[in-house]
């Protein structure tokens, strides 16, 4: 039992430390000093990042009111359709416009890619600020907690049964936050996903603009 007890202290010490150190790390490479992502936190795109093409019209903002292109966007930026097969819906949408509203459509069509997936971009790295504060919280209570089962283990009245109890809970509770790191690791990865679909997307829309 006391064996128990010793490991799982030690492995929620460790485990907090492991969430910590690469946060003190990572604030040299980010803005935001508890930024828990490898990946360095940049909160929203600017067009330039994505897009290599002609300058895009200020008239391209208008996308949204012609409902064709609205739809569109929808499909194309929706992540479960895959990339390849999105590029190819670019193209024959292209293929499909009358020459003289081809460029014309295919701004707006990036415009409105670009402020859908930038937004969408930005609500994700807002949602992994706020899982991380809440891994932070969760490691504080984790320490506070092994602390405690360790001071109730060198009670020689400590009521072997209850110290089992607090001990089964500690262990419960790491392992959900263990999970709980695996699941930011990989909501880490999303940002970056999106970026390079909006990249991909927005080199195709570029590779069918029509030269003067």
């Amino acid at each position: 039992m006391k064996r128990s007890s010793n490991i799982t202290s030690v492995a929620t010490a460790c485990l907090f430390l492991g969430i910590t150190a690469p946060n003190m790390a990572l604030a040299a490479a980010s803005n935001d000093p508890d930024w828990p992502c490898i990946q360095r936190k940049v909160p929203e795109l600017s067009v330039g990042q994505v897009w290599n093409g002609p300058e895009i019209p200020e008239a391209a903002g208008n996308w949204n009111a012609d409902s064709r292109i609205q739809e569109l966007v929808g499909e194309l930026a929706a992540r479960r359709n895959p990339l390849d097969a999105a590029q190819k819906q670019i193209v024959e949408f292209a293929t499909g416009l009358p020459k003289n509203e081809v460029n014309d459509k295919l701004f707006q069509l990036f415009q409105g890619l670009f402020e859908t997936l930038n937004r969408e971009r930005e609500q994700v790295i807002s949602g992994i600020s706020r899982y991380a504060s809440k891994q932070r919280e969760l490691a504080s209570d984790l320490r506070k907690e092994a602390s405690a089962v360790d001071a109730m283990r060198t009670k020689a009245d400590a009521d072997p049964d209850e110290l089992e109890r607090l001990d089964e809970r500690l262990k419960w509770e790491t392992r959900v936050f263990e999970e709980r790191v695996q699941s930011l690791t990989y909501v880490c990865e999303v940002p970056t996903i999106i970026e390079q679909r909006l990249y991909g997307l927005s080199k195709t829309i570029g590779q069918s603009i029509v030269k003067p």
